[in-house]
């Protein structure tokens, strides 16, 4: 477990921990929502999916993010319902993932921060996760990073390859924060803010299946701009 040292309060759980017989007293009374969220990272999303509409793990970075021990979970109790308050909390977040170790080299890219929010509920209490999202993507984006939004709701967005499919339903509402990556076009295709950080970031490291529909993106982009 890591303690920030300004705000202990807030300590990061690491996937080495799950491995005990029970989490590090800080964390302990929310073992269960813990515990659940880290069986739902390696058994949905370290998986293939019969739904997903593509071949390969629900997410591919996941599971590289837990071999590495660079996957971190943290908690929060209480039902906020305004995402400037999430937003206040997950700056601490931000910031933190910037400095942790690794901060280069190859498993510095797979770092990953996951806020649970276990309180949560039904009844539009999962609506200010979405709504937090929303209104950060872009700025996380400026910072080279990728904010997701999930809970048991689930999220109404679609799967990039089957819109049946909801693939970011988790058993917990949570937001989470990686590094945006070469292969995280497809997300960012359908917003103009997000796509200009993403070209501006891998203009010229777009991979070769991609680099057709990235071109065409950047050319709609340059025309709409002019």
């Amino acid at each position: 477990m890591l303690i920030h040292p300004t705000r202990p309060a807030h300590p990061l759980v690491e996937p080495a921990d799950f491995a005990a017989d029970r989490l590090p007293g800080p964390v302990a009374a929310h073992e269960e929502a813990l515990r659940a969220v880290h069986r739902w990272s390696r058994e949905y999303l370290c998986e293939p999916h019969p739904d997903l509409g593509r071949r390969g793990d629900v997410c591919p970075y996941t599971g590289t993010s837990l071999q590495k021990n660079v996957f971190f979970l943290s908690v929060h109790p209480g039902r906020p319902t305004d995402p400037a308050e999430l937003a206040d909390l997950l700056l601490h977040y931000r910031d933190w993932f910037a400095e942790l170790e690794p901060t280069s080299g190859p498993a510095a890219q797979f770092k990953t921060i996951l806020v649970l929010f276990p309180d949560l509920g039904g009844d539009g209490g999962f609506d200010v996760v979405d709504r937090t999202q929303e209104m950060l993507k872009v700025e996380y984006a400026d910072h080279g990073l990728m904010l997701g939004e999930f809970h048991p709701g689930p999220p109404d967005k679609e799967g990039l390859w089957n819109p049946r499919f909801r693939p970011l339903s988790s058993p917990v509402a949570l937001l989470g924060m990686r590094h945006m990556v070469p292969t995280d076009f497809p997300f960012v295709r359908g917003d103009d803010v997000t796509l200009a950080v993403y070209l501006r970031l891998f203009g010229e490291r777009v991979p070769t299946h991609l680099r057709r529909e990235v071109q065409a993106a950047a050319d709609r982009l340059a025309t709409s701009g002019s």
